[in-house]
């Protein structure tokens, strides 16, 4: 049998915005961005093929079709949820799903998680599709370690993880090379180099440079990569030097597999991964167990720990 009937997170966005007038609070009361109560209806209008409410400078005005929609859902979505809260209420409690940046999972967060289920072994954690802009509309995830600055989460609880601090990594024949040639006796023998960059911090090169005191005009960057585990990947085969989150590539550096040409030059930047949770969730007792584990798993990092270090 076809079912004619669209999602229950479409259905719960309409509904509050409507009884609220207002996406902005229908985003608060939801724990979701302004922009995910928009896309949501706008999925709901395509679903019925027709307009379900209009906005205007005094809130919303719903359509009759959105009035019979309103009308019809409340009731039931309400008891479904109650309903759903009092069954889901007790298994929730020892399940937690994460999302996280897959190079952050694979190279610094799982190879702990061990730890983590040593000390709790009653909760089961799970992962789901990790999505770059994660609005927690969705059942899932509970969680997720997103990259970013707190300000871009206003509505949600943000901890800080780790991944602030960037170092330059280079191909170990290169190093040796240009240390022959006495070309990187100082950081601004860099210049001259492949500039590779991650998509979304093409600034880091900049930051770089301005740190180590090299006096230059615009920085020329070569190629870009929109995912961390191809960029390391592109160094290691040689095509040129990068900039990143010493976090992700300390594996790499220790195996020499990559080098730093200057290891003790490591700038800390603004944005880091971030543990982000609506804060509906956060007495969550999973959620509650893992956040604790992994704040205190973050702060032996010797990055951190050295980040925290009184000048």
């Amino acid at each position: 049998m076809r079912l004619h009937s669209p999602s229950m997170s479409e259905l719960h966005a309409f509904v509050t915005a409507a009884r609220l007038g207002s996406f902005t609070q229908a985003a608060q009361v939801l724990c979701v961005t302004q922009g995910a109560i928009s896309r949501a209806i706008s999925r709901l209008e395509a679903h019925f093929g027709q307009p379900l409410m209009h906005r205007n400078a005094h809130g919303l005005t719903l359509t009759d079709t959105g009035r019979k929609l309103y009308d019809g859902a409340r009731a039931p979505l309400q008891a479904i949820e109650t309903l759903s809260t009092e069954l889901r209420a007790d298994d929730r409690r020892l399940r937690l799903t994460l999302s996280s940046v897959p190079t952050l999972a694979s190279a610094w967060l799982v190879p702990r998680l061990p730890d983590f289920h040593q000390r709790h072994p009653n909760i089961q954690l799970g992962f789901s599709a990790y999505r770059r802009s994660e609005d927690f509309s969705g059942a899932t995830p509970d969680a997720s370690i997103l990259s970013g600055t707190p300000a871009q989460w206003p509505n949600w609880h943000a901890d800080y993880v780790i991944g602030r601090e960037m170092v330059v990594i280079c191909h170990p024949e290169r190093l040796a090379k240009r240390h022959a040639q006495g070309l990187w006796s100082t950081p601004q023998g860099l210049l001259g180099e492949p500039l590779l960059f991650h998509t979304n911090g093409q600034e880091n090169w900049s930051q770089w440079f301005s740190a180590a005191g090299v006096a230059r005009g615009s920085v020329a960057l070569s190629n870009g990569f929109d995912q961390v585990s191809i960029l390391i990947r592109a160094v290691m085969a040689d095509m040129g030097i990068a900039v990143l989150q010493r976090c992700l590539v300390r594996d790499e550096l220790q195996a020499g597999r990559v080098a730093a040409p200057f290891p003790e030059l490591v700038i800390r930047i603004d944005r880091g991964y971030h543990l982000c949770a609506p804060a509906q969730r956060r007495d969550h007792y999973a959620l509650a167990c893992f956040r604790q584990w992994l704040l205190e798993t973050a702060s032996r990092d010797p990055d951190v720990m050295a980040a925290r270090a009184p000048c």
